[in-house]
């Protein structure tokens, strides 16, 4: 799966049907939120990841730091299972899980959804990595990666049928920024991509060879 060839060819098939006047909605958010995280603290590579312990998809505790006693993780931050853009992305994870475990390595996947709403996502998209559920994003708020969305765009949402506190359990209308973390053994991380627009996701087959190096240097 080339996944910018399906990110790409979803957009362009999107947009056509989609109505202009709501299409401004999204990209006038979109550049909101670009000025925001000009000014944000977001973390890069060489910064210590922050930990955290979260429940997965069969209510089970995911503790971070003993997932990196194993080798290096993946990190991948998204919307939720009504974004069609994430489960592209979630899929093309999926394919490459084979390779990434050879190296040593495993993907987390985290949202702001209820692990019933993750369950879903991986039944749907066939994934047999973690899911986890960041209720109220405080990870994601640890990661610097945290937004609310806009009024506009919450109309829009429940207008398409997003209404997020139905996925995510909560009143807040709080989201991650799409975004793909690698961390090393010492916790310590070694790719952080962070795009506002949620219709870039960081090509997958790139962190191979990042994780083939951390795996190497072991």
């Amino acid at each position: 799966m080339n996944l910018q060839l399906e990110l790409y060819k979803f957009q362009r098939e999107f947009l056509i049907k989609f109505p202009p006047e709501k299409a401004i909605i999204i990209q006038n958010a979109i550049q909101i939120l670009a000025k925001d995280f000009q000014n944000r603290k977001i973390l890069s590579i060489d910064d210590q990841a922050p930990d955290f312990v979260l429940q997965n998809i069969d209510g089970h505790q995911i503790n971070f730091s003993e997932k990196l006693q194993q080798g290096a993780v993946l990190l991948s931050f998204y919307f939720g299972s009504w974004c069609p853009y994430c489960n592209l992305e979630l899929r093309a994870y999926q394919e490459l899980l084979p390779k990434i475990k050879a190296l040593g390595s495993s993907i987390i996947a985290i949202s702001p959804q209820t692990p019933d709403a993750s369950r879903k996502t991986a039944l749907r998209n066939s994934l047999s990595f973690d899911l986890l559920s960041d209720k109220h994003c405080q990870v994601a708020h640890d990661y610097g990666i945290i937004f609310e969305v806009s009024d506009s765009l919450k109309q829009l949402y429940r207008e398409l049928g997003h209404p997020l506190p139905n996925y995510n359990g909560t009143e807040d209308w709080l989201l991650p920024v799409p975004a793909t973390f690698i961390i090393d053994r010492q916790q310590q991380i070694a790719l952080a991509h962070i795009d506002v627009d949620y219709s870039k996701r960081y090509d997958p087959t790139e962190a191979i060879a990042i994780l083939l190096s951390l795996f190497a240097s072991h």
